[in-house]
């Protein structure tokens, strides 16, 4: 069965993802039947790494690193009482998050402005930027 209403949002474990998942829980339990997807996208290691290191070991830690960045947002949508799914994938978030919103039938995304990942003083982060550009339905920034 469908979710009826699928949104999306990134996480990465930091104050503005947590941000983020606030105000999709907030429209989740807006619209009966809403399915929050969270969802950590890990770093691709280099081909250097998967020479040396086996895949199974490359696939723990990304499960590991995506459980760990996924905890808040889960604990926070847990508490409001929210259906939620987690997903973990690797590479690079813009094209990552774009199939997912793609597969998932997602009606919008809800996005942090900064993450982990950004540059201090910049009104959006790269990942965020990313994102944006690679999606083509609605996307919240939350700051």
């Amino acid at each position: 069965m469908a979710d009826t209403t699928a949104i999306l949002v990134p996480v990465d474990g930091s104050e503005n993802s947590d941000r983020a998942v606030k105000y999709a829980v907030g429209l989740a339990k807006a619209v009966p039947g809403t399915v929050l997807h969270l969802l950590n996208v890990q770093a691709s290691v280099g081909s250097l790494v998967t020479m040396f290191v086996p895949k199974a070991n490359v696939d723990a830690h990304h499960r590991e690193e995506g459980e760990k960045a996924l905890a808040s947002a889960v604990k926070i949508c847990a508490d409001a009482g929210v259906d939620t799914k987690t997903h973990i994938s690797v590479g690079r978030p813009g094209p990552v998050v774009a199939e997912f919103a793609r597969r998932l039938g997602a009606k919008s995304l809800a996005v942090g402005t900064r993450g982990h990942t950004g540059v201090g003083g910049s009104l959006l982060g790269s990942v965020a930027q990313d994102i944006v550009a690679n999606v083509d339905v609605p996307v919240c920034l939350v700051k």
